[in-house]
């Protein structure tokens, strides 16, 4: 008879390990930009922003992670951003420039404008002489009297001061006053170039305009001089 032999104890089972890491879908998926919030900002985004824009990437991004994703501030926020900047350029000095224009329909009416930037570099892009050639559009349509608010004479303020007072004849002389001046302000804004909305985007005046350039081709620019032209006006 064979001696008995000791009984080896049971090894456990080894156990079947589940990753808790998450499966990653296979697929096209939507190309997305993780921000420090919440927010996702996709590409689409920042493409159609650029689009409307005409800055950078980087700074359409920025922006849109500024305004949550908001399409609507991330333009603000922008255009606020380009005002800023623009006023910083304001002492730098032009050396070049492009002269453009605009002619309307059967070549009755037209426009040319002048456009100044600091360098050749900027002057000479495709990008450039369209900014000039829609301010010449502008003009054709808008028909504005003078280029900024500076401009305006004395004679001219007289003129349609003395219209004004004649509307608001009977009421209390400081009411008066912050109405004609109310008034002023409405009708000389509708005469000014750069306070004129813009007719491709009314969203936008002219110098707004004007700073989104400046916001997007980092230099200081600025319209000099313009002139329309109808044919037997004079």
């Amino acid at each position: 008879m064979e001696p008995t032999q000791a009984l080896l104890p049971l090894q456990p089972q080894a156990t079947a390990t589940v990753s808790t890491k998450s499966i990653q879908p296979k697929g096209p998926t939507t190309n997305l930009i993780q921000t420090n919030s919440i927010t996702m900002i996709t590409t689409e985004q920042i493409k159609q922003l650029r689009d409307q824009t005409g800055v950078s990437i980087m700074q359409c991004k920025k922006a849109l992670e500024e305004a949550g994703g908001d399409m609507a501030k991330a333009n603000i926020i922008l255009r606020k951003k380009s005002g800023e900047l623009a006023a910083k350029k304001v002492d730098r000095i032009f050396s070049a420039g492009t002269v453009q224009a605009y002619i309307h329909g059967n070549g009755s009416l037209g426009a040319m404008v002048e456009l100044n930037s600091e360098t050749d570099f900027v002057a000479n892009t495709e990008e450039f002489k369209t900014l000039a050639r829609d301010i010449a559009m502008h003009i054709t349509a808008a028909n504005p009297k003078f280029l900024k608010r500076e401009d305006i004479g004395e004679a001219d303020k007289k003129a349609a001061r003395e219209v004004f007072d004649g509307e608001v004849k009977g009421k209390p002389e400081e009411v008066r006053n912050n109405i004609i001046d109310g008034k002023l302000k409405a009708y000389f804004s509708e005469l000014v170039l750069l306070e004129q909305p813009f007719i491709k985007n009314s969203e936008l005046t002219i110098q707004s305009l004007i700073d989104t350039a400046v916001q997007k081709f980092g230099e200081k620019i600025a319209i000099s001089r313009f002139a329309r032209f109808k044919t037997l006006e004079y």
